[in-house]
């Protein structure tokens, strides 16, 4: 199964008044994490979107569990790869190190999506193709 590692170094930008990373930005970490995995499989996003047309992949439930904290000046590895995939959704799970130390695991749930002008929101969920699917085998 394809895995990537990304090395993240905390910037003070990352963190609270406490020096420690404030918690929203670990989704962005791991936002990006998930764009550097279908990266890793080949794909960008532009252009995942121009081969196959899609609008996006959005999140549609994110979670996280936070063991030990990261703070300023601390360099970090995500491990990100697909845990399961569904008809037109897929989850990512990341796990975030500090040195040897499992600090932060999360999970995203994300919907392959493609623009539809007839219902409200304009996107609607679409079938992964196959050729996706197997870049992560």
């Amino acid at each position: 199964m394809l895995t990537n590692r990304k090395e993240i170094h905390i910037e003070w930008g990352d963190c609270d008044p406490l020096g420690i990373v404030y918690f929203p930005r670990y989704f962005e970490f791991f936002d990006a994490c998930t764009n550097a995995l279908f990266e890793k499989a080949g794909w960008s996003k532009p252009e995942l979107m121009k081969t196959f047309g899609i609008a996006g992949i959005p999140m549609v439930d994110v979670r996280a569990k936070f063991m030990v904290p990261s703070a300023f000046g601390d360099t970090v590895v995500v491990e990100s790869k697909i845990g399961e995939w569904g008809k037109s959704s897929f989850s990512v799970e990341h796990k975030l190190f500090r040195g040897e130390v499992l600090a932060v695991e999360g999970w995203e749930k994300r919907v392959w999506t493609v623009k539809d002008a007839k219902v409200a929101s304009g996107i609607r969920g679409e079938e992964v193709p196959k050729e996706v699917r197997k870049r992560f085998a």
